[in-house]
């Protein structure tokens, strides 16, 4: 039995190809300056969380999106917190480990024809097409 051929494609309008390539890997991150970042006081005994639930989601998301492990999702929210002029402490990898048990962090799926926009504000985290 003999191996089927592969199909062959060809590209006959390159601009466009391009600019559809270059469109799926388009990224926007916006993070609200006012957006609670550490956890308010809750009047429960022990000790109190440091990151608000928003922050850690914002963290996990960039971790679903990226998949990374929990060490570099921390690496590069340091870095996204840097580039958006934050001065903000970011979560280490075992509170993130920690606290990923009791929140969930959906991303929805949907096809790459346009940039993906990650809005970060103080109402909580919103994926924009």
């Amino acid at each position: 039995m003999s191996k089927p051929s592969p199909a062959r494609y060809r590209t006959t309008n390159w601009s466009s190809y391009n600019a559809s390539l270059r469109k799926r890997g388009s990224l926007l991150i916006r993070v609200d300056k006012d957006m609670t970042w550490r956890a308010p006081r809750d009047g429960r005994p022990g000790r109190p969380a440091v990151f608000s639930d928003a922050a850690i989601q914002f963290c996990l998301s960039i971790k679903v999106l990226f998949k990374l492990p929990l060490r570099q999702t921390a690496g590069m929210v340091a870095s996204l917190l840097k580039l958006a002029g934050l001065d903000w402490p970011v979560p280490d990898f075992s509170t993130l480990c920690r606290r990923q048990k009791t929140l969930a962090v959906q991303v929805p799926y949907r096809r790459a024809d346009g940039p993906l926009n990650l809005l970060v504000d103080s109402t909580g985290i919103k994926f924009l097409g």
